[in-house]
């Protein structure tokens, strides 16, 4: 059903001139099936006009009071109409959606009302359709801010205490229906999760705690063990468990949770934690008796344990019984299973899925035994210890099963970390793994030569004493990616291939001479898997051999396009197939990148991306433009074809037609389209008017602020680089620049052609005054000096404003009114650029240090601290105060705490976009560009001082000594400069000619200036 028409039909019955027609047409569209539903999602569009929206909800109403119910037929006459079940299905499943989320006009504004009537009411079979409202109207408010959740806040007080009441009813009854409405109010809780009274609190943990421990019916048995988790009795368990979990890790864990819950986690793990560590235990217990326990609860039954490990309240009571679990429920759950081989032997690919499938790991018990066992062998005493003895007896054992082999290579390699922190064991890893790993590669089972190769990814910093050994360990799993017959091994060894690559020195050697018919495999994996993670192996082979893959680097680009094409086409599986399909882009993104030096490469490898870009910008494939984008500025970054200037009209036409929100990410790529060639740029006018109206898009639509700041750096480098050769559309920039005032790109402009520039500031007056925008702009742009940040923003001011002295109050009347404060304004600008100077170079003594942090074992009664933030934050500031010493210019770190997070956040937020705009560099910013502020201002200062010296006197004259001492140094700094760009002209010119030159350290300003 075309939503569209019946958008237009609606828009007619409110127009007295084709009410009438528009009336006939739903007469005759009420009958398709489709149309009821359709109506409704018009109904809940938030961007249509409200008079269309309230015409939609009145028909939808009309026609589900009429033709709702099935109408009587007698045979003989005509079937009377009623709305499709079909319909009714899809209107139920989203009513309270359009209920809950609809404006305020049309909102359903007795909801709390009815929902109070309906849980009143005794009859349990109207509860459902109460309970399923009132969970919508949660869920709605479930992520929103504390002060805008205040209308859930007054209905709840209502409503929370019949929920209780209505689950304390149900809970005698263990009936699928009854159960079902108990999950759904336990769901209810969950979303709402608030802080309620401790009367409250533990009212309803009580029955939360009852519903996790009473035993789930013996008939739910008889059901096949695949469906029995979408069982009504296990279901509600997961969600008692979820809550337990949830309410522990937020605000239950007194040293971990923030202060404002501390109170509260003092309490409720004192008054909680026995008798809910006794239910888990209870439901371990079963397990490990052999009872069935469905995933999910036993998934959050070792969260919660995962979670209490580092709590010293909880530890007592667990220690006693966690080496058996350890033993008798993590260890079972770590092995192969029976699951595993059937899913191996009937859908290898699909395993492959699974075990790499990180939604997968969010719900799977083994992710969760492999977190347990983690956070205990690392937080707690002896437990590591105990836990090897275990798993070294059950290796050693006669006859040990296979399965069980791989439960203690899993559980030995999920600790592989702690095990290399600590001497005893870490001098004998390399042992272990030549004797018991090795001999694993050549297994009759495939599930162990796999785990023989993900063990070695949890090994790969060992640090190797005997070349033979990791000689043998490359040796082992480059065979099994080329030669193993089991696609999940040929996975694991990939893997295990680049962890090795990134740790040890020597793999890289040792892997060369196969690494072609390794690359040739790997594409072959790729494309049968479709598996992201080995994308990204993909990424890590071809920067470390980029030399030996030259020769095939076009049959790769080419295959990984190809299995681009093929991921694409595939419908199944959308968002898995999308994670692959940008692994796949960002492979070739590195294939570009690797080869960009190669110009014969290059021009081979480009159609073949092109054609992948088309396929995205052509079908509008949204959800990877951001990746097109990023290959086009990879393509785009040296040297750009008359193949890709056709990319550029595509990425015009897709910003024009739905690409309007990727106009940042699109910045990059333009970015290179005007610096990399200006002239092909420049010979085509269409290139610019299209650049120019891109921004003016941006800048004169309601856009964020980011996409503004994007813009308007883009003009400024346009007006930077096309310096004197765009004249003919220079006046629509500076119109453009000037009704938004953009700073910036003004100074640019003043600095690159101030006489058209002034000719519109002059032209152009102040709403309802008589003021210029000259006037008006200079005053503003002196006293918002302070507002200019980063290296490239203060250079251009400088020398924007070395154009007004120069211009002086002859041309510019208003400098007579702010002539004073011109060269304060100055000064206060090169002393952030002294700052920002510095601080490149600081950034590059930071890029430079490397923390290590190490994880201490608890006492049993201590608890686990969050402190490795503060830890780090003191360690780099020592790190950055003792680097400073030898820094050019000081550079101080302090830890200080600000009780305002968010503004420092948004304070990041803006030096990270100062930083990142900064990256779109112009003539200014380049290192062999021969503007130097420094020097330009000495030089005008100098020459006002002979040819001006009544304008050079008004300026100076009223600086105080601190701003004459400044004015000295700056003058200094600026024949150091000059001098050391001189050198270094010099030099690369091929010689050097060694002169003494004196450098004043002081300056008469009696006298001459800078003499």
């Amino acid at each position: 059903m075309d939503s569209r028409k019946i958008i237009d039909i609606l828009r007619g019955t409110i127009d007295p001139n084709l009410r009438q027609q528009a009336e006939e047409e739903l007469t005759q569209m009420k009958k398709i099936i489709g149309f009821t539903p359709a109506l409704l999602q018009v109904v809940m569009m938030g961007e249509l006009d409200m008079p269309v929206r309230q015409a939609g909800v009145i028909y939808l109403k009309n026609m589900v009071s009429q033709y709702w119910k099935d109408a009587e037929y007698e045979g003989g006459e005509p079937i009377p109409f009623h709305i499709h079940e079909q319909d009714r299905a899809m209107i139920r499943d989203a009513i309270v959606d359009a209920v809950v989320h609809a404006p305020d006009l049309v909102r359903w504004t007795t909801i709390v009302d009815k929902i109070s009537i309906y849980l009143q009411n005794p009859d349990t079979s109207l509860w459902n359709g109460g309970l399923l409202c009132l969970y919508q109207l949660v869920k709605n408010f479930e992520y929103k801010k504390k002060e805008d959740r205040g209308p859930l806040h007054e209905a709840m007080r209502l409503l929370l205490p019949m929920c209780y009441e209505r689950m304390v009813h149900l809970l005698p009854d263990p009936s699928e229906h009854s159960t079902l409405l108990q999950k759904l109010i336990l769901k209810i809780f969950y979303a709402f999760t608030q802080l309620l009274s401790r009367e409250q609190f533990t009212e309803w943990m009580e029955v939360i705690r009852q519903v996790a421990d009473r035993p789930v019916p013996d008939q739910t048995l008889q059901v096949d063990e695949e469906e029995r988790p979408d069982l009504p009795w296990w279901k509600i368990k997961k969600w008692a468990l979820h809550i337990l979990a949830r309410i522990f890790e937020r605000y239950g864990c007194p040293s971990t949770v923030v202060k404002e819950y501390k109170q509260f986690a003092d309490w409720f793990i004192k008054t909680f934690t026995q008798g809910i560590l006794q239910v888990l235990m209870k439901i371990l217990d079963l397990y490990r008796n052999k009872i069935y326990i469905s995933p999910r609860v036993l998934q959050q039954t070792l969260n919660y344990l995962e979670q209490g490990v580092g709590q010293s309240i909880a530890w007592k009571l667990l220690k006693p019984h966690m080496l058996p679990v350890i033993q008798d429920v993590l260890f079972p759950l770590m092995c192969y299973s029976d699951s595993d081989q059937e899913l191996w032997n009937s859908d290898p690919y699909e395993y492959v899925r699974v075990k790499f499938d990180i939604y997968e790991d969010l719900v799977s018990p083994v992710t969760a035994a492999q977190a347990l066992l983690l956070s205990t062998v690392r937080k707690r005493k002896e437990m590591l210890e105990k836990t090897m003895v275990f798993l070294m007896q059950v290796l050693t054992a006669p006859n040990v099963d296979p399965r069980h082999k791989d439960g203690v290579m899993h559980m030995i390699g999920t600790m592989g970390g702690v095990l290399l922190k600590k001497k005893i064991y870490k001098d004998q890893m390399e042992t272990m793994i030549a004797q018991y790993v090795f001999p694993e590669f050549q297994s009759p089972y495939g599930f162990m030569r796999a785990r023989a190769c993900w063990i070695l990814q949890n090994f790969d910093e060992i640090k190797f004493k005997s070349d033979q050994n990791i000689v043998a360990a490359m040796n082992c799993i480059q065979n099994a990616l080329l030669n193993d017959h089991d696609l999940p091994v040929k996975v694991e060894a990939a893997m295990a291939l680049s962890a090795f690559l990134a740790s040890q020195n020597k793999a890289e050697k040792i892997v060369e001479p196969n690494i072609r018919p390794i690359v040739q495999e790997l594409l072959k994996v790729i494309k049968e898997t479709e598996n992201d993670d080995l994308t990204n192996v993909m990424c890590k082979i071809v920067t470390t051999y980029t030399d030996q893959l030259t020769p095939i680097a076009v049959e790769m680009c080419t295959q990984l396009a190809a299995t681009f094409q093929q991921v694409v086409d595939a419908e199944d599986g959308a968002d898995e197939k999308a994670i692959t399909a940008m692994g796949l882009l960002s492979t070739i993104e590195t294939l570009i990148n690797c080869m960009e030096e190669n110009p014969k490469i290059m021009e081979q490898i480009e159609p073949i991306t092109l054609q992948v870009v088309g396929l995205i910008l052509t079908k509008n494939v949204m959800e990877f433009y951001e990746e097109a984008l990023a290959l086009i500025y990879s393509l785009t970054s040296t040297r750009i074809s008359p193949d890709l200037w056709q990319c550029f009209e595509m990425m015009y036409q897709m910003f024009r037609n739905d690409g309007f929100d990727y106009f940042t990410e699109m910045m990059p790529a333009l970015h290179n389209y005007i610096t990399v060639d200006p002239e092909a740029f420049l010979s085509n006018e269409a290139h610019l008017v299209a650049v120019y109206e891109m921004c003016k898009t941006i800048l004169t639509q309601d856009c964020s602020e980011d996409d503004e700041c994007h813009a308007a750096k883009l003009l400024e480098v346009v007006v930077l680089q096309c310096q004197g050769r765009i004249n003919q559309c220079l006046g629509s920039i500076i119109q453009l620049v000037v009704e938004r005032l953009l700073r910036e790109v003004v100074i640019a402009t003043l600095y690159t052609a101030p006489d058209p520039l002034l000719q519109v500031l002059e032209s152009t007056t102040l709403p309802n005054t008589t003021t210029t925008l000259t006037s008006h702009f200079i005053k503003q742009w002196i006293h918002d000096t302070d507002c200019f940040l980063g290296l490239h923003d203060r250079k251009i001011c400088v020398l924007g404003m070395c154009t007004l002295l120069q211009l002086g109050p002859e041309r510019l009347g208003v400098l007579q009114e702010c002539h004073k404060e011109i060269l304060p304004a100055m000064l206060l600008l090169f002393q952030g650029l002294k700052r920002a100077y510095a601080g490149v170079n600081c950034l590059n003594v930071m890029s430079n240090c490397t923390l290590g942090l190490t994880t201490e074992v608890l006492e049993s009664d201590e608890d686990e601290l969050d402190d490795v933030g503060d830890e780090y934050l003191e360690k780099l500031e020592e790190k950055v105060n003792r680097a400073s010493a030898a820094a050019p210019f000081t550079v101080n770190a302090c830890i200080q705490d600000d009780d305002d997070d968010d503004d420092d956040e948004e304070g990041l937020d803006e030096e990270m976009d100062e930083t990142a705009l900064e990256s779109f560099t112009t003539p200014l910013d380049k290192d062999e560009c021969e503007v130097d502020e420094y020097w330009v201002f000495k030089e005008v200062m100098q020459n006002l001082q002979t040819s001006a010296p009544v304008w050079y006197q008004a300026l100076t004259g009223g600086l105080s000594g601190d701003q004459l001492k400044t004015m000295q140094e700056v003058a200094t700094l600026a024949d150091q400069r000059h001098a050391a760009a001189q050198s270094k002209k010099i030099q690369q010119s091929g010689g050097y000619n060694f002169q003494q030159t004196a450098v004043p350290a002081s300056f008469n300003f009696g006298g001459s200036f800078g003499s």
